[in-house]
């Protein structure tokens, strides 16, 4: 694994130097859009709606509208004035019962490896957590972007999950639910019964993406028997342009992503506009 963050965990007068991993991974089978009739890559231009242009990415900016119709173009030189900017702290905020997180609120997770000489403070926040058994309630910084995550000890590393904030989840407001009948004992009793029946400890190995496995075997079949197959030496060139293009937004991506510190050397002043 490659680190993502380097910082460190501060709580009271300890500190603790940490490298942050991304703790999951997607497995999907990823596809391209292509011409049924010839298999030709599809190509994607970002047009201008008011000239036509076709706009490099050093040329794009970030807008708002408002519900008033005004729109608001902000540039990296006005994100740059925001208070995130690049913190690389993680400031502990209190020490929770972890029962009373709702898992609802947990969004992305991560692995934090100690990163000094001696992983002592490390381990003794580690064991402190679990034998406590609460989660340190944090702000976390990545990407530009200060969230509030849960700092939790798991099999001896120490796991950040960041946290939607309260009004990212919706409330469940269903009136059907309100003229619902409360169960008959004898319906919880059988209902409990065959939980019961059905009940056992949570492995989540045995538990496989069949949708994905299966998908593996028709694209692999469909290579060995060469149906629908397109070989690398007769593609075109045009599909070959469109890999440079994907490529080069896929770079794009990815240097936004780590938070790429070099900035256009013309920075444009915030404008208004009205939609």
């Amino acid at each position: 694994m490659r680190s993502i963050w380097k910082g460190s965990i501060a709580f009271g007068l300890v500190n603790v130097p940490v490298k942050v991993y991304s703790a999951t991974e997607d497995h999907d089978i990823r596809f391209h859009q292509v011409h049924a009739k010839d298999g030709g890559r599809i190509r994607y231009n970002r047009v201008c709606s008011e000239c036509g242009q076709t706009v490099q990415f050093a040329d794009i900016d970030k807008a708002y509208d408002s519900e008033e119709g005004d729109r608001v173009i902000l540039t990296d030189e006005d994100f740059d004035k925001l208070p995130a900017a690049e913190k690389h702290e993680i400031p502990v905020l209190q020490f929770v019962p972890t029962e009373q997180i709702d898992p609802i609120l947990f969004e992305k997770s991560y692995y934090l490896e100690p990163d000094s000489s001696s992983p002592k403070a490390y381990v003794l926040l580690a064991k402190t957590l679990a034998q406590t058994e609460r989660t340190a309630l944090v702000h976390f910084t990545l990407r530009q972007k200060t969230r509030l995550a849960a700092l939790r000890e798991r099999d001896g590393v120490l796991v950040i999950q960041t946290l939607l904030w309260p009004d990212e989840v919706r409330a469940a407001e269903f009136p059907s639910l309100g003229d619902a009948q409360d169960p008959q004992p004898k319906e919880l009793k059988m209902a409990g019964t065959l939980v019961e029946s059905m009940a056992d400890d949570f492995d989540p190995t045995e538990y496989t993406d069949d949708y994905q496995t299966q998908l593996r075997q028709l694209i692999d079949e469909a290579i060995r028997s060469g149906e629908k197959v397109i070989p690398a030496a007769e593609q075109t060139e045009a599909g070959a342009d469109a890999e440079v293009v994907d490529l080069v937004a896929a770079l794009q991506r990815s240097l936004d992503a780590a938070g790429e510190e070099a900035k256009p050397a013309t920075a444009k002043k915030t404008r208004r506009k009205r939609a």
